[in-house]
């Protein structure tokens, strides 16, 4: 079972761990207007998919602005934010910083996502949330990139996941188009 750390206090996450080489399961969730995105699978697009325990905190926040900011620079992938927030709180909190490039996702409904990918926090005060992860996966549904952060309050490699991102098959140019961006 993986672990991440809380503040220096180890705790374990549920779910099946996905790694490197798997096939991304894909889970339908809903986004910030209640529409059913899916993530993972197969799709025309490479896929940045970003869990994070919740936009309400202020390293969630950052690291949601910053994939946002990132987005709009490279062509044929597209970033998608998974957390536990309520779609409502979430679209509250697109509203107010501007997020307008990444698909923003609720996992709260049966917390499938954190299961599938085995990044559902199983204890502590964090008990119920999604670590913070990344996976980056090809048009054909294959991870080829996992960073699970390892230190919860910690920002992730955003770098590393969007160099995985290109070496998939996205551009570094600041074009959009086909509605993978």
């Amino acid at each position: 079972m993986a672990s991440v750390l809380f503040k220096g206090t180890p705790v374990n996450l549920e779910g099946t761990e996905v790694k490197v080489g798997d096939k991304a399961p894909a889970i339908t969730l809903p986004n910030k207007a209640l529409a059913d995105v899916v993530v993972g699978g197969e799709s025309d697009c490479i896929q940045v998919i970003v869990a994070v325990p919740s936009l309400d905190t202020a390293v969630c926040a950052a690291e949601t602005r910053r994939f946002n900011v990132d987005a709009a620079k490279i062509n044929g992938a597209k970033i998608q934010i998974v957390s536990m927030d309520l779609p409502f709180a979430a679209g509250r909190f697109c509203t107010t910083e501007g997020i307008e490039n990444l698909d923003v996702c609720s996992d709260f409904r049966g917390k499938e996502f954190a299961k599938a990918y085995g990044v559902l926090i199983g204890e502590g005060v964090l008990r119920g949330l999604t670590a913070r992860s990344i996976f980056v996966v090809d048009k054909a549904g294959t991870v080829v990139y996992k960073e699970l952060v390892s230190e919860v309050t910690a920002e992730p490699n955003y770098e590393a996941a969007l160099e995985a991102a290109k070496a998939a098959g996205a551009t570094g140019s600041s074009c959009c188009g086909g509605g993978c961006h």
